[in-house]
C-alpha cells in the first residue's frame, strides 16, 4: 500500500535526534571537586585517627613496661628504701671517680638514663644509678645550674617484687664488674633480712641475685657471706679483704674448733685495712693466737674534708679543691700560703719522696 497521501506526499520522516552536549558549569566543577576533596578528607581524617589510635595504644604499653625515658625533678626522688650494693657510700660520694663522672655530666651532660620505682608511699626511689643521681645532686648544689635540677630516668612498671629491685640494682654494676665480693656478699644478707622478701637464707639468694655469674664466682660470694655473717661489724675494711683470704679465712670459719672469739677480738685490734687482712691470713693458716707482725705498707692516696674544701694527699702530690679562685691571686699571696704550709709540715717533720 502506497504511504503517498492524497495530496501525493510521502509522510516526512524525523530526523535523528542529535544528542545534547553537556558540558560542567563552573558551579558545577566547584561542587563536584569539593565533594571529591570532602571524601579524600574524611579517608585521611579517618586513617589518622586509627594511627593516632595505634601510637596511643603503643605508647600506653611502652610506658607500662618501663621503656618511656622522663625527666624528673631531683627533690622528688630518694634513695631512703632499698639499701644500695655499695659499702661506704660517703666515701663514694667524694671519690675522684665522682668528681669524674660529674665533671663528664658537666661536658655532655647525662648520658644514661638512671632506673626508679614508687616505694610503697608512692614516693619516687632510686634502683639504678645512684651515682648519677649523686653527681646531678652535688652539681645542682653547687651551682644551681637548673639544667642539672632534673635526671633523665625510665620508671619501672608497678607491681614488681621486692627481690625483683634487688637483683635490677646490682645487675648493672655485677655486669660492669664494678662491685666487690664484699659488696656483693652484704645485697645477699641484706636482702635476707628484708621481711618483703620470702626467701631468709642468704646462701640461697646468691644464686637468685647473681644468676648470669659463672658458679665459681657464686661460690666466692657464698664465702664472703659466711665470713661477714660470722664476723660481722669486727671486719671493719670488708671491700680491701682479697679473694683468696676471704675464701680461705670462710673455710676455716666452718672447720671443727675454729677459734672465733679470738680472731673477732684480734679484727677489733686492727688499725687498718693491712692489719686486719693478716689477722684473717693468720687465721686461715690456723696462726690466730699470735700477735700481727705485718709491716704496713705506706698508703697510696687518702682524703679527707676541712669545711668546704677538699685534701686528696697523694705521694709527692697534694690536692686542694676549694670554691677559692686560685688563679686570680697574687703570686705572691700564693708563695707565702704555700711557704707556711711547708713551714708546719717541716717543723713536725715529714717523710720525703726521692727523685722528684
Amino acid at each position: 500500500m502506497s504511504k503517498k497521501n492524497k495530496f501525493g506526499f510521502e509522510p516526512v520522516e524525523p530526523a535523528a535526534p542529535t544528542p545534547r552536549a553537556r558540558s560542567v558549569g563552573p558551579m558545577g566543577a566547584a561542587i563536584r571537586d569539593t565533594a571529591e576533596n570532602l571524601s579524600q578528607s574524611t579517608d585521611a581524617k579517618v586513617e589518622q585517627r586509627r594511627q593516632n589510635a595505634e601510637d596511643a595504644k603503643t605508647f600506653r604499653a611502652a610506658e607500662a613496661d618501663g621503656l618511656i625515658l622522663t625527666r624528673v625533678p631531683l627533690e622528688d626522688i630518694h634513695a631512703d628504701d632499698l639499701p644500695r650494693d655499695r659499702l661506704d657510700l660517703d666515701a663514694v660520694a667524694v671519690a675522684d671517680e665522682m668528681e669524674e663522672l660529674k665533671a663528664s655530666i658537666r661536658a655532655r651532660g647525662q648520658k644514661e638514663p638512671v632506673e626508679l620505682y614508687r616505694g610503697h608511699d608512692g614516693r619516687f626511689q632510686i634502683k639504678k644509678g645512684w651515682r648519677r643521681f649523686t653527681a646531678l645532686s652535688q652539681l645542682y648544689a653547687e651551682t644551681l645550674d637548673d639544667s642539672f635540677a632534673t635526671i633523665i630516668a625510665r620508671i619501672a612498671p608497678d607491681g614488681q617484687g621486692r627481690l625483683a629491685r634487688y637483683i635490677d640494682m646490682v645487675e648493672e654494676n655485677v655486669v660492669r664488674e664494678d662491685l666487690t665480693f664484699a659488696e656483693m656478699a652484704q645485697v645477699a644478707l641484706t636482702a635476707a633480712e628484708d621481711i618483703a622478701v620470702d626467701e631468709r637464707d642468704p646462701h640461697v639468694l646468691v644464686g637468685t641475685l647473681y644468676g648470669a655469674l659463672h658458679k665459681t664466682k657464686k661460690s666466692y660470694i657464698r664465702n664472703f657471706v659466711t665470713l661477714l655473717h660470722v664476723v660481722g661489724d669486727d671486719l671493719r675494711w670488708p671491700k680491701a679483704v682479697p679473694r683468696n683470704i676471704g675464701v680461705e679465712v670462710a673455710r676455716s670459719l666452718k672447720a671443727e674448733g675454729a677459734d672465733l672469739e679470738n680472731l673477732r677480738l684480734r679484727l677489733r685490734a686492727a688499725s687498718t685495712a693491712d692489719a686486719q687482712n693478716e689477722v684473717l691470713r693468720s687465721f686461715s693458716l690456723g696462726q690466730g693466737g699470735g700477735p700481727v707482725t705485718a709491716v704496713r705498707p705506706p698508703r697510696q692516696k687518702f682524703e679527707f674534708h676541712l669545711g668546704e674544701t677538699k685534701v686528696t694527699a697523694r705521694q709527692g702530690e697534694c690536692r686542694i679543691v676549694s670554691e677559692v679562685d686560685y688563679a686570680s691571686l697574687p703570686k705572691a699571696q700564693l708563695e707565702r700560703a704555700i711557704k707556711a704550709f711547708e713551714q708546719v709540715l717541716s717543723d713536725d717533720g715529714y717523710p720525703r719522696v726521692t727523685g722528684l
